[in-house]
């Protein structure tokens, strides 16, 4: 059976639909920042080679059931094409683009995430300094 697939923006809204986030997803951080450091680069050529590449990985090590499990209960929480994306999960796996949008909305998460922790790295840093020593 061959499923209607959705277009990316439909792809991309339905996996922003999810509820799924980076750590109920349980990927390898490592892994997804191959494509979150395409994304900071802003290489669109390599963001979609990226996601190309690493979704099928990642759906490999076990993106497959949280993003399977999610889709299920998009659907029956009534979300949008949620029939078509899942069938399309279920035919295509890491290979659908409902996949890989998934992983891009992931490595978004983690691209924020890092930024979030440099930031309070540099904060802490200059307050580090003001502190007696023996609080270090």
């Amino acid at each position: 059976m061959t499923t209607t697939r959705l277009s990316k923006p439909r792809a991309s809204a339905f996996a922003s639909a999810l509820d799924l986030d980076l750590d109920a997803a349980g990927v390898c951080h490592a892994c997804l920042s191959f494509v979150s450091f395409a994304m900071d680069a802003g290489d669109v050529a390599e963001i979609e080679r990226q996601l190309r590449h690493m979704t099928k990985d990642l759906w490999a090590d076990g993106l497959d059931e949280p993003a399977l499990a999610a889709a299920r209960d998009a659907r029956a929480r009534g979300v949008r094409d949620a029939e078509r994306a899942l069938a399309d999960l279920e035919e295509r796996g890491g290979r659908s683009v409902i996949a890989r949008e998934i992983v891009r909305r992931l490595a978004a998460e983690l691209s924020r995430r890092a930024r979030a922790m440099r930031q309070a790295r540099a904060l802490s840093r200059e307050r580090l300094r003001s502190a007696p020593p023996e609080l270090n």
